[in-house]
């Protein structure tokens, strides 16, 4: 009888674990949902980055950023946004 009580402990503590592996995933989905949802908003927000045509100077100044420093911007979001895509898929498949 010893050990069915042992069993109802152990089932207990399983079935503790288990909700709490759940309740874990849960919040990690909802997180990667959101992240999702942010690396959409700043894809939309670098695809709509309107850069000077080139052959534009550097002294050519337009909203503060030179040429130069927008291509700078925009390639730095560019690998900023592939590392968040990296992550999210290593995290998926994990």
């Amino acid at each position: 009888m010893d050990e069915h009580a042992g069993d109802g402990s152990v089932l207990d503590l399983l079935e503790k674990r288990i909700e709490e592996t759940v309740g874990q995933l849960q919040d990690c989905r909802k997180e990667n949902e959101t992240l999702r949802s942010e690396i959409a908003s700043l894809q939309s927000i670098l695809r709509s980055c309107k850069l000077p045509v080139s052959g534009a100077s550097d002294e050519e100044q337009d909203e503060g950023f030179s040429y130069t420093e927008k291509v700078r911007i925009k390639q730095k979001l560019v690998q900023i946004l592939q590392r968040i895509e990296v992550e999210l898929r290593n995290d998926s498949a994990g």
